[in-house]
């Protein structure tokens, strides 16, 4: 696909989706957030900066985190999901926080002024993920942190189907890349392939609950990477992407519910002295 249509695609598809991400996907996604956070060993008055911020699922504790003497940049493609951040900022009084519309491969911030960048299920969407943790790794400061979440190997995600039955529908495939940096070590290697050392991988196993059938349709096709291509379906459409969606959940039915497998991964690296000298 081509880079820039991509980024319009997921810039559009999540303005789409910010009215009702956190309603769909706020309990889903704690799991690798939390674990993204640990990884993150945030401590007061560090400089934090965010990519793929969102609705400030973790901006929030990243803010409370880092405290007053602390700074977050958080930043997203979005325009939409920045200004439900910047509204989220201004209720909680949080003064430590910057938000910005910033493409996540090309950050517009100094070299070397974080100590810690961050970037929370937002590399499955960028043309070019190994670019954007080059950027990350560019941010920090020599010693700093770098930690990035995706979604995990496609067999272990019992939605996965949602991708193929909209693309069907579709001129051009909605996120091509999606499970490419969950599958094998293929996170490790584009971190290391950013200038990142002293790595570590977590991979972690979950469940992703939904009380309803709406529920589950809301997430998949309302507040999620797919809701720009959803937006513009006519009812007869709608209706035969929710019969096979369905369809493909069946087995993890639960009652009036849904319990669908699920997995994540967490890579965390370092920014090293050699990889300041080398321009990385």
């Amino acid at each position: 696909m081509d880079p820039r249509l991509q980024r319009r695609i997921q810039r559009y598809g999540w303005d789409k989706a910010a009215r009702v991400y956190e309603e769909f996907w706020a309990r889903q996604l704690a799991p690798a957030q939390e674990r993204l956070l640990e990884r993150a060993a945030l401590t007061s008055g560090q400089r934090v900066v965010e990519v793929a911020c969102g609705t400030g699922l973790v901006s929030v504790p990243v803010a409370e985190a880092i405290g007053p003497t602390g700074r977050l940049v958080a930043t997203d493609i979005s325009q939409a999901m920045v200004d439900t951040l910047r509204g989220v900022v201004a209720e909680r009084g949080l003064t430590n926080v910057e938000t910005h519309r910033m493409d996540g491969e090309a950050l517009d911030v100094p070299d070397a002024s974080f100590d810690v960048a961050l970037c929370s299920l937002g590399h499955m969407y960028v043309p070019d993920p190994i670019r954007s943790l080059a950027e990350m790794t560019r941010t920090v400061a020599p010693g700093g942190r770098v930690v990035s979440s995706v979604w995990g190997d496609r067999r272990a995600c019992g939605w996965a189907e949602i991708f193929p039955i909209v693309d069907r529908r579709v001129e051009s495939e909605v996120c091509p890349m999606f499970f490419q940096l969950g599958s094998g070590d293929a996170l490790r290697y584009a971190m290391e392939s950013a200038g990142l050392g002293d790595l570590r991988v977590d991979r972690i196993t979950t469940t992703l609950l939904y009380a309803s059938v709406d529920d589950a349709l809301g997430a998949a096709f309302m507040g999620g990477p797919v809701a720009l291509a959803y937006s513009r379906f006519d009812e007869k459409t709608r209706h035969a992407v929710h019969e096979e969606y369905l369809a493909s959940i069946e087995s993890y039915r639960d009652g009036e519910g849904y319990r669908i497998p699920g997995e994540f991964v967490v890579g965390t690296g370092m920014r090293s002295a050699a990889s300041v000298e080398a321009g990385t």
